[in-house]
């Protein structure tokens, strides 16, 4: 199967991407294609619902999300929400756009791997991943990585326990998407 991870922080040395790195390998040690688009060194340009179509990363993020099996969204939290990044890649990507185009994520199986400051932000993807099953009607994988320095032996090791974690949350994403990878439905804008 294929999968697309979305490292979504700006800063560098961050363990967001080294969470998307992790990932990445456990899937491709399991036998999967896997890609990660670095927000770093593929910026879009802010959603106007006009230019960013022009954009020479839109057709990249956008075929990689609409292409895949399944998406991993690895974003950092701030303010007790994912970064901005996101968004605007969802915003993007998500919405129909001219000549026919329709979303990306219709349907798409997402799994969320989150750094965050505080032990307690926990649940910060919480509303973006409602709206991701509402609008797109995405499944969102239940098993989630929210991780803070105290996860990290030293800046770049993952403890056993985060480590453990994004075993198991990769192991649940490649079955919900081998599970639904024959399903006949197809959705768009609908209530």
């Amino acid at each position: 199967m294929k999968f697309t991870i979305l490292s979504c922080s700006l800063r560098e040395n961050n363990h967001t991407h080294l969470l998307a790195v992790h990932a990445d390998q456990l899937l491709r040690d399991r036998g999967h294609q896997s890609t990660i688009i670095d927000a770093r060194k593929n910026p879009l340009r802010s959603f106007d619902d006009l230019n960013v179509y022009q954009d020479e990363n839109f057709e990249l993020l956008y075929n990689a999300i609409k292409s895949a099996n399944g998406v991993f969204i690895a974003a950092p939290v701030y303010n007790w929400s994912l970064g901005g990044v996101v968004k605007n890649i969802i915003e993007a990507t998500g919405s129909t756009g001219e000549n026919g185009r329709r979303s990306a994520w219709f349907d798409q199986i997402v799994t969320f791997l989150c750094s965050g400051g505080l032990p307690h932000g926990y649940m910060a993807y919480s509303s973006l991943a409602q709206a991701l099953m509402l609008d797109f009607k995405c499944i969102v994988n239940p098993y989630v990585v929210y991780s803070t320095d105290r996860d990290w032996v030293g800046e770049r090791e993952l403890s056993e326990q985060l480590r453990n974690r994004l075993k198991k949350t990769v192991e649940v994403k490649i079955e919900l998407s081998e599970a639904l990878k024959q399903r006949r439905y197809s959705s768009g804008w609908e209530i």
